[in-house]
């Protein structure tokens, strides 16, 4: 039965998937689903507001609607099934994928080397991974994510490496990297978000690998306005790619 109550309410048009509100809710009513922030249920949410004051973002408040009772038997047992996933793996949100992992130690190690594809070419030069970091998707990466700290990151469009034939050689090289579009993602949190890994990692340059296409350089703007209004400064190198996977121009 549906009853008038407070309970927690959190705006998705404000909400950039941080996950800085999930470890504050102790019935773990809050998980990041596709990048934002959602209640799991109602029932589970005592609508105390313990999550309020930890969103960057202000995007999280009581309010007061019809929602099923709150249930302390199905909090717990909620709970205690998050305890047992989590300790099978490391995570920061309810998504496997979002969990954070630094990849150096096989960056530096050497890796193992990547299989061939069953009816593709054959393979040319060194396959080994330079990849140093998980996830890579910008909205995804908590602001403050260990390999972040103090880093030359590497900010890339999404079709860049499939463009570049020797995306990880010439590239990579163990540097962090976080991939967006700027045509078809969300500019404005991606500049937010930017902002607040500046400021909560304290990055020392960022390089902008984006594709030739007008479209594309729109990555390279909010870099330059995410360090403006992070009120700090931080290099920005600029990299341009063609369409035929050629580097065309790189600029500090």
């Amino acid at each position: 039965m549906l009853t008038t109550r407070k309970i927690v309410h959190i705006d998705q048009e404000k909400c950039d998937g941080c996950g800085q509100c999930v470890p504050s809710c102790a019935e773990g009513a809050i998980r990041i689903v596709n990048g934002k922030a959602h209640l799991v249920s109602d029932v589970v949410c005592d609508g105390l507001g313990a999550c309020l004051g930890h969103c960057p973002q202000d995007a999280i408040s009581i309010i007061e609607r019809e929602a099923s009772p709150f249930d302390e038997h199905a909090m717990h047992a909620h709970v205690a099934a998050l305890r047992e996933c989590e300790s099978s793996r490391d995570r920061t949100s309810g998504c496997p994928g979002a969990a954070v992992k630094s990849l150096r130690l096989n960056v530096l190690s050497g890796g193992p080397s990547a299989r061939v594809v069953p009816g593709g070419a054959a393979p040319t030069g060194d396959l080994t991974s330079r990849l140093a970091n998980w996830p890579l998707q910008l909205p995804l990466v908590p602001p403050n994510a260990p390999f972040l700290r103090e880093a030359d990151l590497l900010l890339v469009a999404d079709c860049v490496p499939a463009a570049h034939p020797d995306f990880h050689g010439r590239f990579l090289n163990g540097r962090p990297m976080l991939m967006a579009c700027p045509k078809l993602d969300n500019a404005a949190a991606h500049t937010q978000k930017l902002v607040q890994i500046i400021r909560a990692s304290g990055l020392r340059s960022i390089t902008v690998l984006h594709m030739e296409v007008p479209c594309c350089t729109g990555l390279l703007r909010i870099a330059e306005a995410a360090v403006t209004l992070a009120g700090t400064h931080v290099p920005i190198h600029d990299a341009t790619i063609s369409l035929d996977g050629r580097e065309l121009a790189t600029a500090s």
